[in-house]
């Protein structure tokens, strides 16, 4: 398995975002856009898999409670692809098993819904600069 290079366009560092909210998913998507990110996002953790340039990007940002497959089940495939990028989960049903469940996974953080803007873009910042 060869391993994925992290892609940068522009000095962007690029993210994978996964919300299956549409209106959710674009501000999400604009919000990281405006501090500094280049963004992929995705309606479904299928069809971020499916996309053969996601493995280039440095950061994922999933929401936990989606049709199809969960935020947890994407960053175990993603990882089986031989990507190694840092990863942040995002649920609207936090708990202790959830949080332990996804430290397990890869997650570096859970954050909570709804959404602090500030609290993202940290998370997001951190991620980056750790890869």
């Amino acid at each position: 398995m060869t391993q994925a290079v992290p892609i940068k366009h522009e000095d962007r560092a690029r993210l994978l975002l996964v919300e299956d909210d549409p209106g959710v998913r674009r501000s999400l998507q604009l919000l990281l856009h405006g501090h500094g990110f280049e963004v992929r996002a995705y309606a479904s953790g299928l069809a971020l898999l499916a996309d053969p340039t996601a493995l280039g990007a440095v950061c994922l940002v999933a929401d936990y409670r989606m049709p199809e497959i969960d935020g947890l089940l994407i960053l175990t495939r993603l990882r089986e692809m031989g990507w190694q990028g840092q990863a942040l989960l995002v649920t609207a049903f936090p708990s202790a098993r959830l949080v332990g469940q996804a430290l397990a996974a890869g997650y570096s953080r859970v954050i909570e819904k709804p959404l602090v803007e500030a609290a993202l873009v940290d998370a997001v910042q951190r991620a980056v600069a750790a890869c």
